[in-house]
């Protein structure tokens, strides 16, 4: 993680008692047009104003109403339409902070207190910090994963999840909660508290960094486990963002009424400590638009209904976010995750590539939300919004322009609080990089002041700490050691980690019978010498016998780029008859290459998993398989395995070593991988 640069933010400190005739002089000054005065805001300070407050002036609204809406203290009413229940039960949940707002225990926190509170207000040792930077994680600890017979939840710490389930509003705030309860039952879902959605949350809701590599995606039949983890989170991320809201807006009360009273009595103590660098504290990274407008048509439809009396921009969001092809082929059912395509015109392609690529697939998008007393804002700037909503691809674009013109930043990602990374194995197929770059400019000390009041900044900000306390969300439907690698190394939150185990069966079943599937490792000392080791393997022992067969058809099945361009570079040195269909090959170079393989005028094929990700064709002509890297996505292997051709002997020949154990054991099953690494023999054969 880059140093923190301190420069911008000590140009702007300012001692306490400079502070507190700042506010005295502006106390005393008369209101100007379009500017709020000290005594009419119960924010107190512009940093507050700035974060919370209805719509901008630069937004059109009146910031005379918008304070008349802050103003506002009752309760909630019998029926939870009451808007001021928010600073309410702000107020309510200060006073239970205020009992034991010096414990620095976690594990020892009442249990009156939200999990909200208590880990944002955690003091985190130096001694911590030295041993959250040596990134080694002891999992203690593991508990059966709901709905999933072969797969186990396991932990750093205490495990917590024994007593997730006693709170009966999951620790959610009430009118959300009752919100969620009143959706869930209209969807049939009448057993909430035992629902995957509600065991998930409960995880989200623990602030510990979670790897959840096992998520039925809704392009594969996985349409009701893929929305209620989506509900999950974004109930999670709702939480956050109006339990920090309430924070802030007492505590603006308190501080306004301090300096009507107290006159040059200072405010001290950590209770008034309740902002970020800049306001947005929620990222949600997506890899398609198309999937970004499911989960933001979710997060609008799970916001209680005070909170959403109006959606700005939405026609704007719905044509650049939804289906460009044809209007007709939206689904009305999107919002309950439902994927269909409207088209009479049968596709060649297999069902889930289908849904997966059925609407806008454009993966450089970048949206900001704002949440205000009774409306959401979409497109909102990103300095004033809540969450985020972006591609890995756009952010890392935006990164790129603030290193090139000093003018621009990127200080946004300064106070991210809660990170999810949804798809996580598609954003694999795009490109990992790009994600790991945008984690590097995570939570880093801006460069700006950005109207931010230092003195209600949390110390743990000020110290360099806001990475150790962000939470990070990884789904996808399978892990890798890239992303992996992300989780233990980029993602240090001082809560501890959560990550699922799975057993699997494997998919050979789905291979034909007729195919003889000859499995060779090769041993490589260690991850960096792996791809140097299967080169080799490959040019000593693999190469020779295609070189002197006359027999053509032969397809080279390989999973990365970086290998893809090693082996066509070794290849052509050779001289060797070859068809390249990689990744970013050209629509009509793949047709002239596909027909030169299919009729015999070129030998060899090298063939990509990202290029079948997104075109997933059937390759004719394929007489000699061999899989130079295992695929990432288990489906894929019976898939390209099935292209074999011809009546007798179909062979598919495998290499693999001890480091390639995750693919192994998606494809052959993870008792047999296990055998197949740890074994004295290097070859085993499946037919």
């Amino acid at each position: 993680m880059p140093a923190p640069c301190l420069t911008g933010l000590k140009r702007h400190k300012r001692t306490n008692k400079s502070w507190a005739d700042g506010k005295q002089k502006q106390k005393k000054r008369p209101r100007k047009e379009g500017k709020i005065d000290l005594e009419e805001d119960v924010a107190g300070d512009s940093q507050s104003l700035s974060m919370f407050e209805e719509d901008s002036v630069e937004e059109g609204n009146d910031n005379e109403s918008d304070l008349q809406e802050h103003r506002t203290v009752g309760i909630v009413d019998a029926d939870g339409d009451s808007d001021s229940e928010d600073i309410q039960e702000a107020s309510n949940t200060d006073q239970e902070q205020e009992l034991d707002v010096k414990s620095q225990t976690v594990a020892k926190a009442p249990a009156s207190r939200s999990s909200f509170h208590s880990h944002l207000e955690y003091k985190l040792p130096e001694t911590e910090v030295e041993d959250l930077l040596k990134k080694k994680w002891k999992y203690q600890w593991d508990v059966p994963a709901f709905g999933m017979p072969n797969c186990k939840w396991v932990g750093t710490g205490e495990c917590f999840l024994e007593v997730a389930n006693v709170n009966s509003d999951c620790g959610l705030k009430q009118r959300l909660y009752k919100h969620w309860l009143d959706v869930c039952r209209t969807s049939g879902n009448n057993d909430f508290h035992s629902s995957p959605q509600r065991f998930f949350f409960s995880l989200c809701n623990s602030y510990r960094d979670i790897l959840h590599c096992n998520k039925k995606p809704f392009y594969r039949k996985g349409l009701k486990e893929d929305l209620a983890i989506m509900d999950a989170y974004i109930m999670h991320c709702l939480n956050h963002i109006f339990r920090t809201r309430d924070l802030v807006t007492k505590n603006d009360s308190k501080v306004g009424k301090h300096w009507e009273n107290a006159k040059d009595e200072l405010l001290s103590g950590d209770e008034f400590l309740d902002h970020g660098f800049t306001r947005p504290k929620v990222l949600i990274l997506l890899p398609f638009r198309s999937i970004a407008n499911r989960a933001v048509n979710r997060l609008i439809q799970l916001t209680p209904g005070a909170y959403k009396v109006n959606v700005e921009h939405m026609s704007r969001f719905s044509n650049e976010f939804g289906n460009h092809d044809d209007e007709d082929n939206v689904n009305t059912n999107e919002l309950t995750g439902s994927v269909k395509n409207s088209n009479s015109q049968k596709s060649s392609k297999p069902p889930d590539h289908q849904a997966l690529f059925d609407g806008n697939v454009d993966d450089k998008f970048m949206i900001g939300i704002k949440f205000t007393r009774k409306s959401i804002k979409l497109y909102s700037d990103f300095y004033s919004s809540d969450l985020i909503v972006a591609s890995p691809l756009a952010l890392l674009k935006k990164i790129e322009e603030a290193k090139r013109d000093k003018e621009k930043d990127v200080d946004y990602l300064s106070s991210i609080e809660v990170l999810i990374i949804d798809h996580a194995d598609v954003i694999a197929m795009q490109n990992w990089a790009f994600l790991t770059s945008v984690l590097e400019q995570l939570n880093c000390i801006p460069s700006k002041q950005h109207g931010t009041d230092i003195m209600r900044i949390r110390k743990w900000y000020l110290d360099g700490h806001a990475r150790f306390y962000r939470q990070t969300i990884v789904l996808g439907c399978y892990a890798n050691p890239d992303i992996n690698a992300s989780f233990n190394r980029q993602c240090v939150n001082y809560r501890g980690k959560v990550k699922l185990i799975c057993q699997y069966k494997g998919v050979l079943p789905k291979v034909s019978d007729q195919v003889r599937q000859i499995y060779q490792r090769f041993d490589a000392d260690s991850v960096a010498e792996a791809d140097n080791a299967r080169l080799d393997y490959f040019v000593q022992k693999v190469f020779p016998k295609i070189k002197d067969s006359d027999e053509g058809g032969v397809m080279l099945f390989i999973s990365s780029y970086y290998e893809y361009v090693r082996l066509r570079n070794f290849l052509k040195s050779q001289n060797a008859s070859l068809c390249l269909l990689g990744d970013y090959a050209e629509p009509r170079d793949v047709t002239r290459m596909r027909n030169w393989f299919r009729n015999g005028e070129k030998k060899i094929m090298l063939y990509t998993e990202r290029f079948h990700f997104y075109r997933r064709y059937k390759i004719g002509g394929v007489r000699n398989l061999i899989v130079y890297s295992l695929p990432e996505r288990k489906e894929f292997f019976p898939e390209v395995v099935n292209m074999l051709e011809g009546a007798d002997d179909m062979t598919c020949t495998v290499l693999f070593s001890q480091f390639d154990q995750l693919q192994l054991e998606r494809i052959v099953g993870t008792a047999s991988a296990r055998r197949m690494i740890t074994s004295e023999k290097g070859v085993f054969v499946f037919c």
